[in-house]
């Protein structure tokens, strides 16, 4: 049997033009020119024999052989990680970027960490999704904490992500609004209201989505300011509400009404997220500590005939459904 000493870096080119299927977004995604990037999968192609791509004008796509090739590559990516950072990092504390930080996403992470189950971690603010996407390719993170979804840019095919806890939402109304004084309201009794969000639409895909599903109109918001803008500008619109996590802790607003949804309850969906290829040793234990933590507090239960989660959302549930 002929042995064949793989380059990682090739393997890491390959890997990168397969996530994107494009060899400039690759090439960026891996601080390389396009040229650069060209010449790695072009050796690697030459030690295996094969080719790994089919390029026909701007398309790329796989080839068989690129694609029986995949796995084992990123195997192989994962396990020089892992034994480079047994060298180098040893105990090293697993670094947790958050976003999201309206809906307080270090609830959640404090109550695994204080569990005192996981590993060592420090626990760090992100601005959004896409920036905490980029720290963990460019290795200034660890693993990222927030709602996860699909990039524009692709930077999400180079993650992994597990989500680790479904949160209901309640609906905040003005407290003189007639449906205020409701014990719970449907989704649908809010279709003549208008949801008003904390920031550019853009950057919300969980309300522009609950928005779309039960035809409720939006009114973007500016910059972030924080819950008690968003909390001002309900008491200040007749018809204006919002939607936060029914576990914040906002305590008595006055103004305000809080009232849970129901038929369906809608879920917001929190996930770890960590470099797929280039995991820190830690991250097994952590996703432990966050499944054992969501398991006492029935953090995953998701049953579609009685809640709602956005489309791209209900594949992991499925799979996390609590019988």
């Amino acid at each position: 049997m002929i042995t064949v000493d793989l380059d990682l870096a090739q393997v890491r080119a390959f890997v990168a033009a397969a996530d994107h299927l494009h060899f400039g977004r690759a090439a960026r995604a891996l601080a390389l020119t396009q040229q650069g990037l060209s010449k790695r999968i072009a050796r690697l192609e030459d030690t295996l024999g094969t080719r790994l791509f089919d390029r026909t004008g701007t398309q790329v796509g796989l080839t068989p052989a690129g694609l029986r090739f995949l796995d084992p590559a990123r195997a192989a990516l994962a396990a020089g990680s892992a034994a480079v950072d047994a060298v180098r990092h040893g105990g090293s504390p697993v670094r947790v970027d958050l976003w999201g930080h309206l809906f307080e996403p270090l609830r959640t992470v404090r109550a695994v960490l204080d569990d005192g189950a996981g590993p060592p971690a420090e626990v760090g603010p992100g601005r959004d999704l896409p920036g905490v996407a980029a720290a963990l390719l460019r290795g200034e993170t660890d693993a990222g904490f927030g709602r996860f979804h699909p990039l524009d840019d692709g930077l999400h095919r180079s993650l992994a992500h597990r989500p680790v806890r479904y949160e209901p939402v309640d609906a905040v109304l003005p407290a003189r609004h007639p449906l205020a004084s409701a014990r719970r309201l449907r989704p649908a009794d809010l279709a003549g209201l208008r949801l008003l969000l904390p920031a550019a639409a853009g950057r919300l895909d969980f309300l522009g989505a609950f928005a779309a599903r039960f035809g409720i109109p939006v009114e973007p918001g500016g910059a972030n300011l924080g819950p008690d803008h968003l909390l001002a500008r309900v008491r200040a619109g007749g018809d204006g509400f919002a939607l936060l996590p029914a576990e914040l802790p906002l305590g008595p607003v006055t103004g305000t009404a809080v009232v849970p949804l129901v038929d369906p309850t809608p879920l917001y969906a929190w996930s770890l997220v960590w470099h797929r290829d280039r995991p820190h040793p830690g991250v097994p234990a952590l996703l432990d500590a966050f499944t054992a933590a969501g398991r006492r507090r029935r953090w995953l239960e998701y049953r579609p005939g009685r809640d709602w989660l956005p489309e791209a959302d209900r594949p992991a549930a499925a799979a996390d459904r609590t019988p």
